[in-house]
């Protein structure tokens, strides 16, 4: 007997269980993919990418007031797809470098701006981390303020 799932064509029993794994954990993936488009909201953001400079604003509760902060720093990475994708900022508070990572769907993100576009060859920067002074600098890419 032939394994149809996929394009797998083994009489192999491992070949055709794991066939339909991958078949089950692609529909899986599909029907999370669209509960996720149907039913999260998606706030409008700006497109930013790593080595780009931002700065965002969120609210935070301390007891029963709302305060809206902000964390301006450079964009090291960005992680994820969908309703689950995140982006990690790293600005330097004195000598310490500060991280912290935001949920692009978090409830409490009001806006993001792009104060600065960056240039760099990598998607996620994390040698960044270990630059000081002038050798933490990143170039400017030209860009169209929208």
């Amino acid at each position: 007997m032939f394994c149809t799932f996929a394009t797998c064509y083994s009489t192999s029993d491992e070949v055709r269980v794991s066939c339909l794994a991958l078949t089950f954990y692609l529909l899986i993936m599909d029907l999370l993919k669209y509960v996720q488009d149907k039913y999260i909201t998606k706030k409008e953001f700006p497109e930013f990418k790593a080595g780009d400079t931002i700065t965002v604003y969120y609210e935070i509760k301390e007891g029963q007031k709302t305060r809206t902060q902000f964390f301006k720093g450079t964009v090291i990475q960005l992680r994820g797809t969908g309703s689950t994708k995140t982006f990690t900022i790293r600005k330097m508070s004195g000598d310490v470098g500060v991280e912290r990572v935001f949920p692009i769907n978090m409830p409490a993100l009001q806006k993001i701006e792009v104060d600065r576009r960056g240039k760099v060859r990598r998607s996620r920067i994390y040698y960044f981390r270990d630059l000081r002074g002038k050798k933490a600098r990143i170039k400017d890419a030209a860009y169209k303020k929208k």
